[in-house]
């Protein structure tokens, strides 16, 4: 038997089950804001994968986004990546300080994928994680083009984060040890706000990186993404970029051309050198891991300027001269990590010594700049 029903009752059915959802979403919103208002935090759950992750019949590979990946961290974090067979890799990079002769070894590959790109621009393509590396690190880049730095942790930032949304990707934003700027406590927590001149000249980056933090925070609060976030500090080793303007390969640099070591005044300002297979551990740590962070990512070993300068003279020319020049502005005069967080947390802390870092990094320099060992 067919039942007819009227075309005006079927409106009211709509309207009523209209209403009905729109009290649900009122009730949903009325009980977050109850819960801010008590001091809680209730964030969104995080958006769902691809369902192809849950299904039986297909075993998918873990899709990978490293952006910046062909820099220096970059591309060894490509590298550990690329030895397990389940991850495919995808590189965006638009080699402002990152080079293709970093990856070469890659390319080709089936797992592999490379893609010339700025953050700047969105980007679109069906990922699992991000590893988000993209942003000058040195300050001869940084100052050169200060503009662009800012946007790139800024306008990049947020289109990762969007494509975190819309993907259901987890993210993890590599932060600096420069958050903290010239720091006050020393050695720096996570907890440390920090002591930063919002004007200067290393601001760019700086900043930048503060804004970086506080907009991964917002969309984890807001939409529910998985976020992760490393502070990490001062990291040497090989396909640094030869010029620059870090002080290990600086250092290392000079030692192997003849050219004097220049230790910018005084010299009693300190630094803490993390070898990049570390770092590299500790960052997938931190993604695997269930803690948002921000979690310090270095080596509490700490050197004063003139010390590193007199190691580096001693293993590679010890005949070389140290010279005294003039300091750069809003230049910190320590920095050393705490990484007890990052030893309870994950279970890590570094294990290459500077002195064994050293040589390792000599190697490849003298390599590119092809000194051969006397």
């Amino acid at each position: 038997m067919r039942i007819n029903i009227d075309s005006s009752e079927s409106l009211n059915v709509i309207k009523i089950r209209r209403q009905f959802l729109f009290f649900i979403k009122f009730l949903r919103s009325s009980e977050m804001a109850s819960n801010s208002s008590n001091g809680t935090t209730t964030t969104k759950p995080p958006p769902m994968p691809s369902p192809l992750r849950n299904s039986k019949f297909f075993q998918s590979n873990m899709r990978i986004l490293v952006t910046g990946g062909a820099g220096f961290i970059g591309s060894h974090l490509v590298d550990k990546l690329m030895q397990n067979e389940k991850n495919e890799v995808i590189v965006a990079d638009n080699y402002f300080t990152g080079s293709k002769d970093n990856l070469k070894k890659w390319i080709g590959h089936p797992r592999f994928e490379l893609i010339r790109h700025d953050v700047t621009e969105p980007l679109f393509v069906e990922v699992d994680q991000i590893y988000h590396l993209a942003c000058p690190a040195s300050p001869i880049f940084y100052k050169y083009n200060p503009v662009k730095t800012i946007k790139t942790n800024v306008i990049g930032t947020l289109n990762m984060l969007g494509l975190a949304k819309r993907v259901g990707a987890r993210i993890l934003l590599t932060s600096t040890s420069e958050v903290y700027g010239d720091p006050l406590v020393h050695p720096q927590t996570e907890s440390y706000w920090g002591n930063v001149n919002p004007i200067g000249v290393r601001s760019c980056y700086d900043e930048g990186k503060r804004v970086a933090e506080t907009l991964m925070f917002d969309y984890h609060r807001q939409h529910g993404i998985e976020i992760r976030i490393a502070r990490i500090f001062n990291t040497y080793g090989p396909r640094m970029n030869i010029d620059d303007g870090r002080v290990v390969s600086n250092f290392i640099a000079q030692a192997l051309r003849g050219e004097a070591l220049t230790v910018q005044k005084p010299g009693t300002q300190t630094r803490s050198f993390c070898y990049v297979s570390d770092m590299v551990e500790g960052l997938m740590r931190l993604m695997e891991g269930d803690q948002t962070g921000p979690i310090n990512i270095g080596n509490p070993g700490e050197f004063t300027m003139v010390e590193l300068a007199e190691t580096v003279k001693e293993l590679i020319k010890p005949d070389v001269e140290i010279k005294m020049v003039e300091n750069t502005p809003d230049d910190p005069r320590q920095r050393k990590p705490d990484i007890s967080k990052a030893k309870e947390v994950l279970g890590w802390e570094p294990k290459v010594k500077l002195r064994e870092g050293l040589p390792l990094m000599e190697e490849d320099f003298r390599l590119r700049l092809g000194v051969p060992k006397k």
